[in-house]
């Protein structure tokens, strides 16, 4: 197709992102481009998503996760991978049962008890078909480009497989076992949570010191949890505190009880803390638990699964936060209160879920026994087998790996994978496999139990694929190419998936690089919440900005475990991008650009066309470089950068001359801005899929440049010299128009000048173009010179008699003048401060230092213009 100025009609006057989006996603889906092969001959690449939760909705988090993996896929595609992204949903099961228990008791006024659980269970599937999935709505509005032939559920047939199978393969190598442990516990949801289920913040509490015993055997100690007294076992000190080297070994009363408890050394106790001596709850607490493991100590429970009280005497039957008050009242009569702090503020757990205090509770569960796992995932890292980005964050993996503990993975729920173990009337224990029939029987029944969410999530990676049936699959696209997912949830999720893919495929690794981005925040650093009010909905960006502004704002951010900033501000900007691609692009085809035919030869282009190019072939080879680094941040810019500034602002404006005249500097132009464009909308394409497939399909009259092949780099068309060469005229036409602007002669306000020096700075030949786009008549009879610069030897003299109002600008120049002196003043003040270095992002404080040096340099540039008016009017 030979793309001539009518085509330019095809594109409206504006970018109409919602005239354009939804369209170009079903084109794609009907074309069948996200599906892949499994039986192809091309090299495999593959991403397995993230799993979303079944209740959630698309947020910034996920929209910044997303963009990144599409970006990934879109350009290996482009590249000739067959580019398997596998997308998915989690069945999230303390929230789905959560959502479903509010609905049924809003809806019918009943409780899952009052159902059972086959019936609830029932009405959970039912909720998921009808309500579920929202997400994967806002995925295809943001333009994901997963093969949804292949989504899968954790909960579906094949996952629910894969659980099964390697349950019973870990439980049979004594890798699976049940146990008494302490574990976090939700008394609302009833059941144990997992640590990232698990929110902490700071509270206010109460700090109360209790004295335990008499005379020479008494010990004072602080707690912030009084009701838990009653099942104190032991007092611990440390083994070097000369202080209590007497009472080690002996016994204390303990209050209310009647019960003696030993005085026990432990080098866990922190002597500096406190007293330096601390009361043991094996039972309530994870760190007294050890001790009483160290010790012998029993463990006793007084708190139920409710949080009540369950000791006989005075106290019992009162919820926790009943008891607290009371006993220290109790205390307080019987006089051994020494002392008393409130408020305290402490770190306190709350579930995700219900903001309920959480409660760490010794309760018999199902544990991954993890010192094998772990460390097999330890090595798979220390010897390169995988790579994590950005290096950094090894430390934190190997901190993981190194000091695990066994993996609590019993839920007290009804929704979720149940574990399958049988119990029988003589205390027999079956574990069920896929195959295998459940024995039968009276007193036969199946633990209650379900699995940590995070148990068949770990799967994901090999159990999306097939396993454990031997796939094609799996076969082409195991071990993945690439996890991408947030820093936060390193150990939760990747650490678990590295122990279970390296374990279930005999070695292999689940994928070959980790790359972790960061936590979205505003604009100014700060995490987003509701309650600060600063919270950004990602589906509210798509409507107002578009799609393909909403990612470039977040992949713009986007660079290996650093947090991503963003704001109203940025995407606005972000959508003028599209704007100004789109512009220029209709531009193109109004000024008969095409892509017709093979480039001309650099003998028959001009300076500027070599120049244009040869800056092209830098721009990709730096885009290739940066992508394979996972730099995202620096690709966009480095993008954004060459389309804006060398593209619309100086090719387009150093072309205009030449596109508007015929012949074959024109023809040869015309090619050439055709290749620019096409190459990079090719480039842009992974980041901003929509605007850069509608405008490559209008310039190239192809199908979808999703399809095209990426570009590669010519050096050939590397040409430094025509480099230096446009680079001298751009200092020179941009010193005229700053120096212009200095005289206070507007933009458009042409006025007489005289240029001296073009030839010998090497830009003879530009002559006319630095008139045309530095507004400059040539001098007529009578020229005299107002003003004189000089820029990389060219002297550049106007007259500006009659062009300005000498009053008015030097009124300018003054304001001006102030409001750069406020701006360093304020850009300075905080650079200063050392506590909003320490917290705000990268990029932020970047942008603050930019701001600074501008206007650093505005000062002395204003100052300058200002004595250049001296003696003037």
């Amino acid at each position: 197709m030979t793309v001539t100025p009518q085509t330019q009609s095809e594109l409206s006057a504006q970018y109409q992102p919602g005239e354009v989006e939804a369209r170009r996603y079903e084109q794609w889906v009907s074309a069948g481009y996200f599906g892949v092969d499994a039986t192809s001959q091309r090299p495999p690449f593959s991403i397995v998503i993230p799993p979303p939760n079944v209740t959630g909705s698309l947020h910034m988090g996920h929209a910044l996760d997303h963009t990144i993996q599409d970006s990934l896929i879109r350009r290996r595609r482009m590249q000739g991978y067959e580019a398997l992204w596998m997308p998915g949903m989690d069945h999230a099961g303390i929230a789905t049962q959560n959502v479903v228990e509010r609905q049924l008791a809003e809806q019918d006024g009943k409780s899952r008890h009052d159902l059972g659980r086959e019936a609830f269970v029932e009405r959970v599937w039912q909720w998921k078909e009808e309500f579920g999935g929202r997400i994967l709505g806002q995925m295809r509005r943001l333009g994901d480009s997963v093969d949804w032939s292949r989504e899968r559920f954790t909960m579906d047939a094949g996952l629910s497989r894969a659980v099964l199978t390697i349950f019973k393969r870990l439980y049979s190598e004594g890798l699976i076992y049940r146990a008494e442990r302490i574990i976090n516990w939700c008394p609302r949801c009833l059941t144990a949570l997992s640590d990232i289920e698990v929110e902490h913040s700071d509270d206010d509490g109460e700090l109360v010191s209790i004295r335990y015993g008499d005379g020479d055997d008494a010990i004072v100690v602080a707690t912030t949890r009084a009701e838990t007294m009653l099942g104190d076992t032991a007092i611990a000190v440390h083994p070097d505190d000369a202080r209590y080297a007497h009472l080690v070994g002996r016994t204390v009363e303990l209050p209310f009880t009647g019960r003696h408890i030993p005085v026990v050394a432990d080098a866990h106790v922190d002597p500096e803390f406190g007293t330096g001596a601390v009361k043991v709850t094996p039972a309530h607490d994870p760190n007294d638990f050890e001790i009483g493991q160290r010790h012998d100590l029993p463990s006793i429970t007084v708190l139920d699964e409710h949080g009540v009280i369950t000791v006989h005497g005075p106290f019992e039957g009162l919820d926790r936060f009943e008891a607290r008050p009371a006993i220290v009242a109790a205390l307080r009569e019987q006089g051994r209160i020494v002392a008393e702090k409130r408020p305290y503020v402490h770190a306190v757990g709350h579930c995700s879920r219900c903001n309920t205090t959480v409660e760490p509770r010794l309760s018999k569960q199902w544990f991954v026994k993890v010192e094998p796992l772990a460390a097999a995932a330890g090595a798979a890292v220390r010897d390169g087998r995988v790579t994590i980005h950005p290096v950094e964050q090894q430390k934190r993996y190997f901190d993981w790996v190194d000091n695990m503990h066994d993996w609590c993975i019993s839920r007290q729920l009804w929704w979720g994978h149940r574990i399958p173990i049988w119990y029988g009337p003589d205390g027999e224990m079956v574990c069920v496999g896929p195959d295998d029939e459940p024995p039968t029987g009276d007193g036969w029944v199946q633990d209650s139990d379900v699995l940590d969410t995070w148990f068949s999530s770990a799967l994901w990676p090999f159990s999306t694929l097939g396993w454990p049936a031997q796939t094609p699959e799996l076969a082409k696209f195991y071990p993945t190419s690439v996890l991408v997912t947030g820093y936060d949830i390193l150990f939760f999720w990747v650490v678990r998936m590295m122990m279970f893919g390296l374990y279930a495929m005999d070695g292999r690794q689940p994928f070959d690089q980790v790359v972790l981005h960061g936590l979205v925040r505003d604009q100014f650093g700060k995490k987003m919440s509701k309650s600060r009010g600063n919270v950004v909905d990602p589906l509210e960006w798509m409507d107002t900005y578009g799609a393909d502004a909403t990612r470039f704002t977040l992949a713009r951010g986007a660079n290996p475990g650093s947090d991503v900033a963003v704001s109203e501000e940025w995407a606005q900007g972000s959508r003028n991008f599209c704007n100004k691609l789109w512009n220029a692009t209709r531009f193109a085809l109004l000024s008969g650009a095409t892509v017709e035919g093979d480039l001309p030869s650099p003998a028959e282009m001009s300076t500027v066309d070599r120049w244009v190019l040869s800056r092209l072939q830098r721009t990709v080879s730096q885009v290739d470089r940066l992508f394979e680094a996972y730099e995202f941040g620096k690709v966009c810019d480095l993008l954004y950068h060459f389309a804006w500034d060398d593209v619309c602002d100086w090719y387009l404006e150093l072309a205009k001359p030449v596109l508007s005249a015929d012949g074959d500097a024109a023809r040869v132009t015309r090619r050439v801005l055709g290749h620019v464009l096409d190459t990079l909308l090719r480039l842009l394409h992974p980041v901003m899929p929509f605007v850069t497939d509608e405008l490559w399909s209008t310039l190239t009259g192809a199908d979808s440049v999703m399809v095209a092949a990426w570009p590669a780099a010519d050096e050939s068309l590397v040409d430094a010299p025509a480099e230096a060469e446009v680079a001298t005229l751009q200092r020179v036409v941009t010193e005229i128009r700053r120096f212009r602007s200095d005289q206070g002669l507007k933009p458009g306000q042409r006025v007489a000048a005289r240029l001296a020096g073009l030839a010998e700075a090497g830009i003879g030949g530009h002559h006319q173009l630095i008139g045309s786009l530095a507004r400059l008549n040539e001098p007529a009879d009578g020229f005299e010179p107002t003003a004189s610069v000089t820029v990389t030897g060219v002297t550049v003299e106007l007259d500006t008699r009659g062009s300005i109002d000498v009053a008015a600008e030097r009124a300018r120049l003054e304001k001006d003048l102030a409001a750069a002196r406020k701006e360093l003043d304020g850009t300075t003040r905080k650079l200063a401060n050392d506590g909003f270095l320490a917290k705000a992002p990268e990029q932020v404080v970047a942008k603050i230092r930019d701001r600074q040096v501008a206007a650093t340099a505005d000062i002395a540039r204003l100052t300058a213009a200002l004595e250049g008016l001296a003696g003037r009017g």
